[in-house]
């Protein structure tokens, strides 16, 4: 089970943040820390992007509950056709901020996703959520895991089998390579990668483009809903309560906008607690996030797996104990410099990087701890953990705790 540091539980959790930020719990003194206006936003339209998929719920969500006026903005999500597509308007300016890919963000900080750009996380906007889905004319050869699909890569001729992620570092390609490497396939050599927009996914594997692809709900949900493929695996399966996309931005934007960064990250977080607190906030967001305007699904598509009801295709019913969560107390909010080093791991194991970073002092420059604080004080009662590193076992048995990022990356036995 994936837990803070030093075996923390929910109230461990919560009794922590009131220890390091007792002022975060007290309404009367964050009133006073937020006084006569000295924390007005320095913008207050602010235009962020987004990707339809389900995990965007807490942007679109913000905006649609006017938890964004309560904070002084007025949010303008622009739905964008694809992860290239945030990354070039979130660098330019066009966007001020975005619901975002953590690798990528990770790997423009580093110039290995794009031009280089010192960039922010402002918040986590989710853990878990993700799934590798194999089509129907693999299962109908009998290859329904990792073991049944390496015996038939290995029978074939090297690069016969397709498979798509959504972004070169993004969260996809990191679950799709450590889910085929962990079968004995290697990524980069055994078989053809390439890149699909989130959307496109499906249709993709209708005209047999692809074998398999990793990508977020309900993309995944869909293709089993059209008879065209089934979940070999779910991303929390790999990693139970991984960290996923986050709310980003770039670094001189909050220089810039130090009060906007917070209000926005307020207006997120209030929404994403909000998002969490009941199912039937659950079901009016899947209603709403389902709309033309954001998802355009169907409503059941979104709902089930949101609310943790999984099907695999393959006859496989249950409810996951690792399903999407927003919030959790907080715990998923938190942007652990942890889950930030861990993407540049993956990053360095698959040759994006070419040495090791120093990962701390990348996390720390990337992971807003600072704005974060302000916001969850501005929301009130949230708390803060009192250690930035948590500690997980992904399902192989590795263990990561940020403790020696480099000796992580280097482990593996199959890396580029």
């Amino acid at each position: 089970m994936t837990k803070a540091t030093g075996s923390w539980s929910r109230r461990q959790f919560l009794l922590a943040g009131a220890v390091t930020g007792g002022s975060y719990m007290l309404p009367g003194l964050r009133n006073a820390v937020w006084a006569a206006g000295s924390d007005a936003p320095e913008k207050s339209a602010l235009r962020v992007g987004f990707i339809p998929l389900t995990d965007c719920a807490p942007v679109i969500m913000a905006a649609v509950k006017g938890f964004d006026k309560k904070y002084g903005l007025q949010l303008q999500p622009s739905k964008e056709a694809s992860w290239a597509a945030v990354r070039d308007k979130l660098t330019s300016g066009e966007l001020d901020a975005a619901h975002a890919l953590y690798g990528m963000i990770y790997g423009l900080q580093l110039g290995v996703a794009g031009p280089q750009h010192d960039m922010a996380v402002l918040m986590t906007l989710n853990n878990n959520g993700q799934a590798i889905t194999l089509s129907r004319q693999l299962q109908e050869m009998k290859i329904i895991d990792g073991a049944s699909l390496q015996r038939a890569i290995a029978a074939k001729e090297k690069g016969s089998y397709t498979f798509a992620h959504t972004f070169p570092t993004s969260t996809h390609a990191m679950w799709l390579y450590y889910w085929l490497a962990s079968a004995g396939i290697n990524p980069f050599t055994d078989v053809r990668t390439v890149v699909v927009p989130p959307p496109q996914m499906v249709m993709n594997m209708k005209i047999g483009n692809l074998n398999g692809y990793c990508v977020g709900e309900p993309w995944n949900q869909r293709a089993i809903s059209d008879n065209l493929g089934f979940t070999a695996t779910t991303s929390q399966a790999i990693w139970p309560d991984h960290p996923e996309k986050v709310l980003a931005t770039r670094a001189n934007w909050v220089a810039e906008h130090p009060h906007t960064a917070r209000a926005l990250t307020a207006a997120v977080l209030d929404a994403a607690r909000w998002i969490d607190a009941s199912e039937a906030n659950r079901q009016e967001t899947a209603r709403v996030i389902a709309q033309r305007a954001w998802i355009n699904t169907r409503v059941e598509t979104i709902e089930g797996r949101m609310l943790g009801r999984y099907e695999d295709g393959l006859g496989k019913r249950w409810q996951d104990v690792h399903p999407m969560r927003f919030f959790n107390d907080g715990a998923v909010s938190y942007p652990w410099l942890s889950d930030g080093m861990w993407f540049l791991t993956q990053q360095k194991r698959w040759g994006l990087l070419k040495q090791d970073p120093d990962y701390l002092a990348v996390a720390r420059q990337v992971n807003r701890i600072d704005i974060y604080q302000q916001a969850a004080s501005a929301v009130g009662n949230i708390s803060v953990p009192a250690t930035s590193l948590r500690s997980s076992t992904l399902f192989d048995g590795s263990v990561w705790d940020g403790s020696d990022p480099a000796a992580y990356a280097a482990h593996f036995a199959i890396k580029r």
